[in-house]
């Protein structure tokens, strides 16, 4: 059984300030990522900086702290990440999670079930020892697996188990995500069917790069960036939320924020649904944004 992680033992108290009136949240693929995927340095130096002196900048994705870790590397941030799309936090200077949220074992089980029956073979991830993910998959893999596995495999803090049995991806009592992509027809048939499962959170958007291929993500109950949002505001102290997005997987948080911004370059649903609409992410748009908003040192 995994032991409990955060709520009882650790106090968010620590990251209160004075300073902390509005909670600034971005999405990052496609938001505060530059068009390489990486953070620009001049969004890590205005970040860093705002966060050493008291505001209140985060990160909500759905990546893994595996990856995150290495994204942020070189901008401070002084509170948790919000990562795998609101599954849990992550304490990024102590290296371990706050508020997992797993998924019941049965329920976990039908959900892989619904993956199959649809040609889909997901990745399982595991969090069996409260600090490292155990991720499994069957060992062949599309050519989007493929990459996916390749870009990940050696990232610290998450190990990846392949083998040649279905059985390898049977969820345990401690699966905190379900996660698969491919063909966008077969994803959003996988997501179709799983309307009929209680007691999931289903995310499914279009790949920013490729509309062809769909990404699928299957949490336990209540997941959600929002929630995770709404949960983190509170436990700071925070009285106004603003968020960044440009994916279908960011409306949601769009929804809870006193202000939803949207960069020039995210999809029409977003910026239909937008308070306002800044720069694209090529131009370290949020970041200045941030910087305009909540003023110097």
């Amino acid at each position: 059984m995994l032991p409990h992680c955060g709520l009882d033992n650790y106090n968010l108290k620590e990251f209160k300030s004075e300073f902390m009136k509005t909670l600034y949240v971005s999405d990052m693929d496609g938001t505060l990522l530059g068009t390489d995927s990486r953070v620009s340095c001049e969004t890590a130096e205005i970040v860093s900086g705002l966060s050493r002196c008291g505001t209140a900048i985060t990160v909500a994705t759905a990546r893994t702290p595996a990856t995150v870790d290495v994204l942020l590397e070189d901008t401070y941030t002084s509170i948790p990440a919000i990562v795998m799309t609101g599954a849990a936090l992550w304490d990024r200077e102590r290296r371990r999670y706050l508020r997992p949220v797993l998924m019941d074992g049965n329920v976990a089980s039908e959900v892989v079930a619904v993956f199959a029956a649809e040609g889909v073979d997901p990745f399982v991830y595991d969090l069996g020892d409260g600090e490292r993910l155990n991720v499994y998959h069957r060992s062949e893999m599309n050519r989007q697996e493929r990459h996916f596995y390749e870009e990940r495999r050696h990232l610290e803090g998450k190990r990846f188990v392949l083998g040649d049995s279905r059985e390898l991806t049977v969820p345990s009592a401690s699966t905190i995500l379900v996660f698969g992509m491919g063909e966008a027809v077969r994803v959003e048939a996988v997501v179709e069917r799983l309307r009929g499962v209680d007691g999931v959170s289903v995310s499914c958007y279009r790949d920013i790069f490729n509309h062809d291929v769909a990404n699928i993500e299957v949490f336990g109950a209540g997941v959600s960036k929002a929630a995770a949002i709404k949960w983190l505001a509170g436990h700071i102290g925070a009285k106004r939320i603003t968020v960044y997005g440009d994916n279908l997987n960011d409306l949601p948080m769009f929804g809870i924020a006193d202000e939803a911004v949207a960069v020039a370059n995210a999809m029409p649903e977003v910026i239909a649904a937008a308070d306002r609409v800044i720069g694209p992410n090529s131009e370290s748009s949020v970041a200045r944004d941030i910087r305009r908003l909540a003023g110097g040192c």
